[in-house]
């Protein structure tokens, strides 16, 4: 007889054969089936209903962190792990009263402990909570304070989720009035994880100007949007090489690609940062641009992506 497909019309059930004609079903066989098919809607309905009353994890928020700020990207290597770290000194740098976390939830490929200059293992508090590093003013916490610099992180979703919850509740701030959270490109679990876990005041997507990466930060800033979690604006990283001999400006991946996209979005662009060996040379050496060049026009335009980024945070919970 071969395989049997039920075909749905808007008259009845029809079934066909995989090699004959169709067969009309009896009046009194289409009404049982209808009502088969009726029932199975409804105990689907009912199901999807009870799902849906549980919702999702209840927002608690980390103790003692008035707002949190996540730097994202839909692509690695844009530049996300060094704007989340000059901007985590900008904010201090702007003013000087504001205490400053950062918080690596890139749990494969940690960059803050090299990027801050930190290395050994957090000490734990009387409560049992892991004490973060601390450098350039900035309180610090990675997956890379946990595990060997040389060693990969091969694990599955379910180990990486469980070192996520253990980030962002297993961890003494103390009293923070801004955590910047480095996230992992994409937007796969981690990103849903920590959106629906704690409540976040504002996104900023990193993105170079180049079409291919902007795909990507497009759906990062969607992404966001679809949990609820309000995106600040686009920074728009490597926009320009300029010669160091010559002071010939080359835009190397595409020319305000970024500011294209966020009129796409209805999103602002918080600032441009050219694409320029000092900003690379002294992250590698772990000393931020921030902090090791303050008056560089580089850290300048950190600078200035700060000012913006506080601009748009809406006011903090009493």
């Amino acid at each position: 007889m071969g395989t049997w497909h039920r075909l749905l019309s808007f008259g009845g059930v029809v079934l066909r054969g995989s090699g004959g004609a169709a067969t009309p079903l009896g009046r009194s066989r289409a009404l049982v089936c209808r009502r088969q098919l009726s029932n199975a809607d409804s105990g689907t309905l009912k199901r999807r209903t009870q799902i849906m009353s549980r919702g999702l994890p209840k927002q608690k928020p980390i103790e003692g962190v008035k707002q949190v700020i996540v730097v994202a990207s839909g692509k690695g290597g844009v530049g996300k792990s060094t704007t989340a770290v000059n901007l985590a000194l900008a904010l201090v740098a702007n003013d000087s009263s504001k205490a400053v976390g950062l918080l690596d939830v890139d749990v494969y490929g940690p960059s803050i402990p090299k990027m801050m200059n930190l290395k050994g293992n957090p000490e734990l508090s009387q409560n049992n909570l892991m004490r973060p590093l601390l450098n350039y003013g900035i309180a610090c916490m990675s997956m890379g304070f946990l595990v060997d610099e040389t060693a990969p992180v091969v694990w599955r979703g379910l180990m990486v989720m469980s070192a996520i919850e253990k980030l962002l509740r297993q961890v003494d701030w103390g009293q923070l009035d801004y955590l910047v959270l480095d996230m992992p490109p994409g937007t796969g679990d981690v990103q849903l994880s920590v959106s629906q876990n704690i409540p976040i005041s504002g996104a900023v997507i990193v993105s170079t100007p180049q079409d291919i990466a902007l795909m990507d930060a497009h759906k990062g800033a969607e992404m966001f949007r679809k949990v609820h979690v309000p995106v600040l604006g686009l920074v728009q990283n490597m926009s320009v090489f300029q010669c160091p001999k010559c002071k010939h400006k080359t835009h190397i991946f595409g020319a305000d690609g970024a500011r294209k996209l966020a009129r796409t979005l209805g999103l602002d662009i918080l600032g441009d940062i050219p694409l320029h060996l000092n900003i690379r040379e002294a992250s590698d050496a772990g000393q931020p641009i921030v902090f090791s060049q303050p008056d560089s026009d580089e850290a300048k335009a950190y600078l200035k992506i700060a000012v913006e980024v506080v601009r748009r945070l809406p006011p903090p919970p009493e």
